[in-house]
């Protein structure tokens, strides 16, 4: 299987790196972008010029950003290059919008004519019915995920290299590990986010009107409590400002995942079933490359967005 990097440059050249030494790949549910990290032999193109970031397996496009960092070092008669990137749909995160009240709001709206990123697509969503309350210093993205779960009861996630979903992928492949094609099976908990007790201040300020009580984590003794003011992006549904914290909270809460040699192809929200796994969504996907050949994991979360 064949990593390629190819680099877009102020000069108007595709630059293709193929002497990739190592590499990693990850790709995650509540994370709005994709990350790649490699190391490659003998860079061609000068660090100072490029302006894009591709990468491919086996001729498939995985992944399409910017440069965060690319360091070429020469030393001992050779020339290393270092590079860290991110996905265009990271600058979701890095602008915000004008504070205050969006009425006639779609996810269309919010992608297409609030501020232009490049490369950045989503799923069609012409319904403009929909609103948004912008807090100061909100980012783009935290404007999608409560649009999303206003109109969806769902957590947007990002498909293909720089495609934004609200919904479940409406075609997803179906991908069935054999336990003799697998490295291994494993099983994840993590606790360190979930919180114990939410609580909002009413329209007067006051404690004691909007509460709500994580019956799991009580379970398992964790105690956090979490005081926030009214919050007005849920003015008209105030009590799922508290469940959607909940479910953020507990975000990746539980994990199945599995690996293997090579790369089928998968993608967030394709079906795996694998040990005792049984067609649940894919909800992470990590790809490391080096002289010992290519290893992909696959994640499955069990928690308050995927069941």
């Amino acid at each position: 299987m064949e990593a390629v990097v190819l680099f877009r440059n102020t000069t108007g050249m595709d630059v293709e790196e193929h002497r990739v030494l190592s590499f990693t790949f990850r790709k995650e549910a509540y994370t709005p972008y994709t990350t790649l990290t490699a190391r490659f032999l003998a860079p061609s193109n000068d660090p100072t010029t490029v302006t894009e970031v591709l990468f491919y397996l086996d001729g498939r496009l995985v992944h399409h950003g910017i440069a965060d960092s690319y360091t070429v070092t020469r030393s001992g008669g050779s020339t290393v290059g270092v590079l860290r990137s991110r996905s265009f749909t990271s600058m979701l995160l890095q602008n915000q919008m004008e504070p205050g009240l969006y009425t006639d709001i779609s996810l269309n709206k919010l992608i297409d004519t609030m501020i232009h990123i490049p490369y950045v697509t989503h799923e069609d969503d012409p319904d403009d019915s929909g609103y948004i309350f912008v807090k100061y210093g909100s980012d783009l993205w935290e404007a999608v995920a409560n649009f999303s779960y206003k109109k969806m009861r769902t957590y947007p996630y990002i498909r293909g290299t720089n495609c934004v979903m609200m919904t479940p992928y409406p075609q997803p492949e179906t991908f069935a590990y054999s336990n003799s094609s697998l490295l291994s099976t494993g099983s994840r908990l993590k606790l360190n986010t979930m919180v114990s007790c939410l609580h909002m201040e009413d329209m007067s300020g006051q404690y004691g009107t909007f509460d709500l009580i994580d019956q799991e984590a009580q379970a398992r003794d964790i105690t956090r409590h979490r005081y926030f003011e009214l919050d007005r992006q849920f003015v008209y549904q105030p009590q799922e400002a508290l469940e959607y914290r909940d479910k953020f909270a507990a975000r990746g809460w539980r994990k199945d995942f599995c690996t293997y040699s090579g790369y089928n192809g998968e993608d967030l929200c394709d079906l795996a079933t694998f040990g005792g796994v049984s067609g649940r969504r894919i909800t992470s996907i990590t790809i490391t490359g080096s002289s010992s050949g290519i290893i992909t994991e696959i994640g499955t979360y069990r928690d308050k967005f995927y069941t």
